[in-house]
């Protein structure tokens, strides 16, 4: 492949989350030449690499603790496109929760629905009654194509269903949390059937936990970088853009000379609606989708990280927390140190990330405060009846206060296709079956470029 410096198209994208980056490199495959602005130093938007300096160590960390799934496909092909090799950077799990309460549902290596079932007949904790009542939901949505009219939420949805308080509390509700990043009471039932649908049935792998092996920056926004100027684009990261002009039948961004036939917006939504605005004289029909997008409401997520003392460990990747404010620890030792057999990387062993999902209590908790709450509820469930008092080295708390669109039952997502001609956009947030997951984010810049290249 290679850029056509005389193709009628220069894309000029705005943003490079992982939309952002996504349309880029399909662009760039396509031979059509483009130009990235990030505002940030630091590409991967709301995914990406951050590094805490402790003593002589620069320690990488992530600005929230990401877990994919097998059905991400669209997500695993772009990571595949630039070099970024997922079976090297990613761990496969067969999809498993483990509880600190003894809960425990592992599926086993077979094609649906025969996994789901022995999943949910042999999980440990869950009476067979409870397990039966599951299936029968997922039989009930498949029956109907996993429609869900009219949308409502999510815990009506499981109340229709007779889905008890264990089942609920283990199962539902943590991969609607998980996954929506909304709480069930206020979730899209709609969205959280698609979900299921995605995941829970069709190929075995689909339901796959796909933990990274490294930080974010390294699963793809670094090779897509890479990948991108090695083909003849260009990315100025450091470089927030304030202004969008129409020019020529086309577009100029913050007035540069360069001349741009298409614009991606692929920026978090609450700065799109601002640049949208401005182009509203130019296209009064613009003002509708700039009010969709200013209708949206967000979501926190919060991850928190403990640094003990090396070799302290969950013994589990992934270990989920039934009461209190943590919902899910993961042991960074662990996970970066597949191999059990081999000395841990002394950067990551005992450090420990707590992730807290969706509005709650924990967000009028100051930074001290919530470390401190989150240590004393992983050291009661782990370590506290072994008589172990343990301390963290340190502590950082990352907080995300708009980590996604609150994905609510009916909401009226705005669409990639704006009524001015050329114009874009790109996000999690935009119009899909999907809730604001990396997934939905990459096939929105997929989708973005797919209608330029066929124009």
């Amino acid at each position: 492949m290679r850029i056509d410096n005389n193709s009628k198209h220069h894309v000029g994208i705005v943003g490079a989350g992982w939309a952002g980056l996504a349309a880029a490199v399909a662009l760039t495959r396509e031979g059509i030449p483009v130009t990235v602005f990030e505002a940030s130093r630091h590409l991967g938007g709301r995914a990406r690499r951050v590094s805490l300096n402790e003593g002589d160590d620069e320690i990488p960390l992530d600005n929230g603790q990401h877990i994919l799934i097998g059905a991400y496909q669209a997500t695993l092909r772009m990571m595949r496109a630039v070099g970024a090799a997922p079976g090297h950077l990613l761990s496969r799990i067969p999809l498993e929760l483990r509880y600190t309460d003894g809960f425990h549902l592992r599926a086993p290596l077979l094609p649906y629905p025969l996994n789901l079932a022995v999943a949910l007949l042999a999980a440990y904790g869950l009476r067979l009654g409870s397990g039966m009542a599951a299936l029968r939901l997922m039989r009930a949505l498949q029956a109907r194509d996993f429609r869900i009219a009219p949308d409502r939420s999510v815990s009506q949805l499981l109340a229709e269903h007779a889905q008890d308080a264990v089942l609920c509390r283990h199962l539902w509700e943590p991969l609607c949390v998980s996954a929506l990043n909304t709480p069930p009471a206020r979730a899209s039932a709609q969205v959280f059937a698609n979900v299921l649908r995605d995941g829970l049935t069709g190929a075995r792998h689909n339901s796959d936990l796909l933990v990274p092996r490294t930080d974010l920056g390294a699963l793809f926004p670094d090779p897509a970088a890479r990948f991108i100027t090695a083909h003849g684009g260009s990315i100025h990261s450091g470089t927030p853009v304030r202004s969008i002009s129409r020019h020529d039948g086309g577009f100029r961004i913050d007035g540069r000379p360069e001349h741009h036939s298409h614009t991606i917006v692929a920026v978090a939504p609450q700065h799109a609606a601002a640049l949208l605005a401005p182009l509203e004289a130019a296209c009064p029909a613009l003002a509708a989708t700039r009010q969709a997008i200013e209708r949206i409401d967000y979501e926190p997520i919060v991850t928190c990280y403990l640094q003990y003392a090396p070799g302290v460990t969950t013994w589990q990747p992934m270990l989920g927390f039934t009461d209190g404010i943590v919902q899910w620890a993961f042991d960074r030792g662990h996970i970066l140190t597949p191999d059990p057999y081999r000395k841990p990387d002394t950067l990551s062993s005992g450090l420990i990330a707590a992730v807290i999902s969706a509005s709650g209590s924990h967000e009028d908790m100051d930074n001290d405060a919530l470390a401190a709450q989150v240590h004393e509820e992983i050291r009661g469930a782990l370590w506290a009846r072994k008589g172990v008092n343990l301390a963290p080295r340190w502590t950082r708390v990352i907080r995300e206060k708009r980590a996604t669109f609150s994905c609510t039952p009916g909401l009226q997502r705005p669409v990639g296709v704006t009524p001015l001609a050329g114009l874009l956009l790109a996000g999690d947030y935009v119009a899909s079956d999907h809730p604001g997951t990396l997934e939905a984010a990459v096939r929105s810049g997929v989708a973005a470029a797919a209608r330029i290249t066929t124009a």
